[in-house]
């Protein structure tokens, strides 16, 4: 019997002839993986020893990996949206990924690819076959292989709308009412942390919200009053964003809160100077919106994480970055126009909550690349897939707002 035998139609790839991948870039080297303490790594993936040995691998992690997923680099408990601070589960997290996604390897994907209808399959390596973050306008633009003059348009595009004022101090909120929640349940006693995040809110909340009892965000000019503190700066709230990292930078904890914190500070480094106090009357409040708007406009490129963060919080309100396992692409005929970017995901165990928490981000992830696919205004067709993976299941198949996602098993 052959050794190892792929679910078959793994990708859905329509009637009519042929298919061809398109051009490629940052193919991965599937040898150069790390696998940790698998001693059969020595082994070519590709070969039918290699994939007898490493099935028992991945059943053996499974157990000890349920309920379990990297979120932003970090082992997350999905029940309870913890981060799970254990070194040995990371490693073992990354040792399970690193080998199912060897498992599928290139020669897999090719029979993943073909089905009985379109036998004629040809597919050069995969875009990615790791895991691997989308947290940049650049990842995405480099997976739609958009041109340089395309991005232009992308980034004239996006910026206008996603570094709206409400958009900046709404994404901002977000990232602070997550550390303040991730501090309460995971009891952090730093005083001084947990109160520079109180006053970051209230920074925000003061600057956005209006009484409505009060006639001050009706003025139209400046109040003269000599008893009135000095206007506050975005320079204030970045002071506080400094203290707080230095509160949490040794917080293993806190880890993806420093580096959101540390992306945002991009950002506010180029307001430090504008004015953020509702006193200063109606005009000059919008005046000194419209000033945000522009030098985070001006600023902030292509591979501007802090620009991919407030695009995340603008297309559905979430300012954490989208881990993917599986991402290639490939286009129907030697001269057609229609493509299909595949994206996928491996799964710890088959659980309807952990098959709903992938299914999200893989819908997350192709909402992103479609967004950005329309404002570069391409003109090939693009058809987007999602695809997940896990031991033994069945081979179906479900839409999910509006997307055809495939769900398939990996065994020998």
């Amino acid at each position: 019997m052959k050794a190892f035998k792929l679910v078959r139609s793994h990708f859905h790839v329509p009637k009519g002839g042929p298919l061809r991948t398109k051009k490629l870039t940052g193919v991965v080297n599937l040898n150069a993986i790390s696998y940790h303490s698998f001693t059969e790594s020595r082994l070519d993936p590709q070969s039918s020893e290699w994939r007898e040995k490493a099935l028992p691998k991945l059943i053996k992690l499974t157990p000890l990996l349920k309920n379990l997923d990297l979120i932003n680099g970090k082992l997350v408990n999905l029940h309870d949206k913890c981060t799970v601070n254990d070194e040995f589960l990371l490693q073992s997290m990354h040792t399970f990924k690193s080998i199912a996604t060897a498992f599928l390897g290139y020669d897999s994907m090719k029979q993943a690819l073909s089905t009985e209808s379109t036998p004629c399959l040809s597919v050069d390596k995969p875009l990615y076959m790791e895991t691997f973050t989308l947290n940049s306008l650049k990842k995405v633009c480099d997976i739609l292989d958009v041109s340089a003059q395309q991005r232009k348009l992308v980034r004239l595009a996006i910026c206008p709308q996603v570094t709206q004022h409400q958009i900046w101090t709404g994404a901002l909120e977000e990232i602070l009412n997550q550390l303040r929640f991730e501090m309460s349940v995971n009891d952090y006693g730093c005083i001084m942390a947990q109160q520079i995040v109180v006053n970051c809110l209230k920074f925000l909340d003061d600057f956005m919200s209006y009484d409505p009892e009060s006639t001050s965000w009706m003025r139209l000019t400046l109040k003269k009053d000599a008893n009135l503190p000095p206007s506050a700066k975005w320079e204030d709230f970045l002071e506080m964003i400094n203290d707080l990292m230095i509160c949490l930078k040794n917080e293993e904890g806190f880890f993806f809160y420093v580096k959101k914190l540390e992306t945002m500070k991009e950002g506010l480094s180029q307001i430090k100077d504008v004015l953020v106090d509702k006193n200063i009357g109606y005009k000059e409040v919008r005046h000194q919106q419209s000033l945000v708007q522009k030098k985070l406009t001006k600023s902030l490129g292509h591979s501007s994480k802090c620009l991919f963060t407030l695009l995340l919080y603008y297309l559905y309100g979430s300012i954490r970055d989208i881990e993917l396992d599986i991402c290639c692409w490939f286009s129907e005929g030697d001269v057609g126009n229609k493509c299909y970017l595949c994206v996928g995901k491996i799964l710890i165990s088959d659980e309807e909550k952990m098959l709903r928490h992938e299914l999200k981000k893989l819908d997350r992830a192709l909402r992103v690349i479609k967004f950005v696919y329309e404002m570069a205004e391409m003109k090939e067709i693009v058809e987007l897939q999602g695809h997940v993976w896990w031991l033994g299941c069945e081979n179906r198949s479900l839409v999910y707002r509006g997307h055809e996602f495939f769900i398939h098993g990996i065994s020998l």
